[in-house]
């Protein structure tokens, strides 16, 4: 029989989604809770005693009021750029040619892109973060590397070779053919392989010619069960330039959608400046959007409209964006998300921040029957968060009137201290 593992503590449970119903609806959490590991997956989740008088040969492992979570999503991210992250801000399209283009060239060499893909996932461990959903660069040997490290430590890992053949330095640009051939041998070198899936990635249309989006699509076509994720209406002079490059597009959506790159499984980060058409397609087609907020503001981009998203029942995601996001813990990225919400008029609970960076998440890759939320058969990813891991907060939980007021209080000011224990494919990784 496989090894059994009982977690006890404070339980976090989703039900449904925050976003659409009541949050007192959708998420509780229970004070006596306990999660059962048995092997990789989640055995059974309920009350303590429950659980203890029906599995008495579980090894116990008692995290007191300590709250017991999913293990974080992180659906947008660029590990190529973690040594850069909290560069001196610019626009977009400055920041890309200063910063990102520059160090992405130095990925090309196999045992950088290893250091890099390593270091990114463990800062990202450290914060709770037990999935990421990333861009790698140009070169084949980028995907591969963070393929491997993440399999070396067990974790769940979306990822593609960005593609880019105009407005890129030469030693990151492609071409239509080597991207489809690239993208095509990665996919079947790692999609599906153990807990790798594999995402095919455009940049996004400044750097992709037509004919390149269109080799792309037709890869999708033949490969529908990957991602494909990209760019979309981050800021306002990208959308300008993407009209000047486009000019016969309705919008921005519809450089991708002529391509066949809008439907069922694609991922589109930022999604801030969207028309009402975009709106619409979106909705219809069943796409996702993930909201990047540190990004965002430090790159002055725009304050995502979430209310307005979520009432059309779009998946929506959370993302650190590393990095042109300021940090990798989904922690300040929930903060972030709260703040942007307070801007926008509609401030979000920290049980909708939670699912967010969680349950949403996986919603918005297809991996919502795997991971994200803590139930029976789900992958054993898991979180432990410390309501009260530092001074600050400390005397703030000792203050608040129930636990979402402690919860709340961690997300608004915690980081990697919160993070007491990290589960990672029912193996501990804290």
């Amino acid at each position: 029989m496989k090894t059994q593992t009982l977690l006890l503590g404070q339980t976090l449970r989703f039900t449904g989604n925050p976003l659409s119903d009541p949050w007192e609806d959708t998420v509780r959490i229970d004070s006596d809770g306990a999660v059962l590991i048995e092997g990789a997956h989640i055995k059974a989740v309920g009350r303590a005693g429950d659980l203890r008088k029906a599995h008495p040969q579980a090894t116990v492992k008692d995290y007191g009021d300590r709250l017991i979570c999913p293990g974080f999503v992180d659906a947008h991210v660029h590990y190529p750029q973690t040594a850069i992250i909290a560069s001196w801000g610019k626009r977009l399209i400055d920041w890309l040619n200063t910063y990102t283009f520059p160090e992405e060239m130095r990925l090309s060499d196999p045992e950088y892109a290893r250091d890099i893909a390593g270091r990114y996932l463990d800062l990202t461990l450290a914060n709770g973060t037990t999935t990421v959903c990333s861009f790698a660069t140009i070169a084949p040997t980028s995907v591969d590397a963070i393929f491997e490290a993440a399999a070396a430590r067990g974790q769940r890992v979306v990822a593609g070779k960005t593609c880019m053949d105009r407005n890129a330095p030469d030693g990151l640009r492609d071409t239509a053919q080597s991207a489809y051939d690239d993208s095509k041998a990665l996919i079947d070198r790692w999609h599906d392989k153990g807990r790798a899936s594999y995402a095919i990635t455009p940049r996004f249309t400044p750097t992709s010619t037509p004919e390149q989006l269109a080799a792309l699509g037709a890869l999708w076509s033949e490969r529908p069960g990957c991602l494909m994720q990209t760019h979309l209406s981050e800021q306002v002079d990208e959308i300008a330039w993407v009209k000047d490059l486009v000019p016969h597009a309705r919008d921005y959506l519809d450089t991708y959608e002529e391509h066949g790159l809008v439907r069922d499984r694609a991922v589109f980060g930022h999604a801030i400046h969207l028309t009402p058409r975009e709106i619409d397609r979106l909705a219809d087609s069943g796409a996702s959007v993930v909201h990047c907020p540190t990004s965002n503001t430090f790159i002055g981009s725009g304050l995502f409209d979430m209310a307005q998203i979520a009432a059309r029942r779009i998946p929506i995601g959370l993302a650190t964006d590393t990095g042109g996001g300021s940090s990798f813990s989904m922690l300040r990225t929930m903060a972030a998300a709260y703040e942007i919400g307070q801007l926008r008029g509609t401030p979000t609970h920290a049980a909708q921040l939670m699912w967010l960076a969680t349950a949403g998440s996986a919603r918005s890759l297809h991996l919502h029957d795997k991971i994200g939320t803590l139930a029976e058969g789900y992958e054993a990813d898991i979180s432990i968060l410390d309501l009260a891991s530092t001074p600050a907060i400390k005397q703030r939980s000792e203050n608040a009137k129930n636990t979402w007021a402690q919860l709340f209080a961690t997300i608004m000011m915690g980081d990697d201290r919160a993070i007491s224990d990290v589960w990672v494919n029912g193996v501990r990784r804290g």
